[in-house]
């Protein structure tokens, strides 16, 4: 069981690092353009939200295949199919949780206005010291919601680990497939070990998340 918890954390926290990394340059630009690309590609970094999971995990398993477009790419370069492999849950993870990451660094790069970065301007900052020095830092509280929403729901996952990783001990056997392995077998006190400890740090690491958004709350001048 504490391997099960412990490759469920570790996917959890690199799908957050990663995604910090990933949905920042997305989210700065889709707080910024007046491109008529902004609404196409808003709402295919929605779509995870609203598609079954299984739908997504299918495609994704489609694209990790020996004969897909990244399990040729991964084959030709000596790294070997990616399906049912930790680095294949990592991928769909990192899919399936950008909009978690996305949403709440777009919200606060677009709340903080123009002013702080003009502001910056005129005291000679260039675009890459005006984002650095004054955009992210007046961006944190987003990064921090970004954080806890994709570690949060990257700790819930199922569907979409089962059908890119199954289920296999060791390498991509997390919290969720586990609970599911163990109803399935009829011992349902571990099932409500692993379920209730779930639930409850689910529920802690949302009130905590609320509490910081309600401090935090004020109003940007533009």
């Amino acid at each position: 069981m504490s391997e099960v918890v412990f490759l469920t954390i570790k996917l959890a926290l690199l799908t957050t690092l990663s995604l910090v990394v990933l949905a920042t340059p997305l989210a700065w630009w889709l707080a910024r353009t007046r491109s008529w690309l902004k609404i196409p590609l808003s709402a295919l970094v929605t779509l995870p939200i609203v598609l079954p999971p299984t739908v997504l995990g299918f495609y994704i398993l489609v694209l990790l295949a020996p004969d897909g477009w990244i399990g040729v790419w991964t084959h030709q370069y000596g790294f070997g199919p990616r399906a049912f492999s930790f680095s294949g849950l990592l991928f769909g993870s990192i899919i399936y949780s950008l909009p978690f990451a996305v949403q709440p660094l777009q919200n606060s790069f677009q709340a903080m206005g123009t002013r702080p970065l003009e502001v910056a301007a005129t005291l000679g900052l260039n675009p890459w010291r005006r984002f650095f020095k004054v955009a992210l830092p007046l961006a944190k509280p987003g990064y921090i919601s970004a954080m806890v929403l994709v570690f949060a729901h990257t700790l819930g996952e199922f569907g979409v680990i089962l059908m890119i990783g199954g289920n296999i001990p060791g390498r991509t056997k997390v919290i969720s497939t586990a609970i599911y392995d163990y109803v399935e077998m009829l011992q349902y006190d571990k099932a409500h070990l692993l379920a209730a400890g779930l639930l409850l740090f689910s529920f802690v690491i949302m009130v905590s998340l609320y509490t910081f958004q309600r401090r935090n709350e004020r109003p940007w001048t533009r």
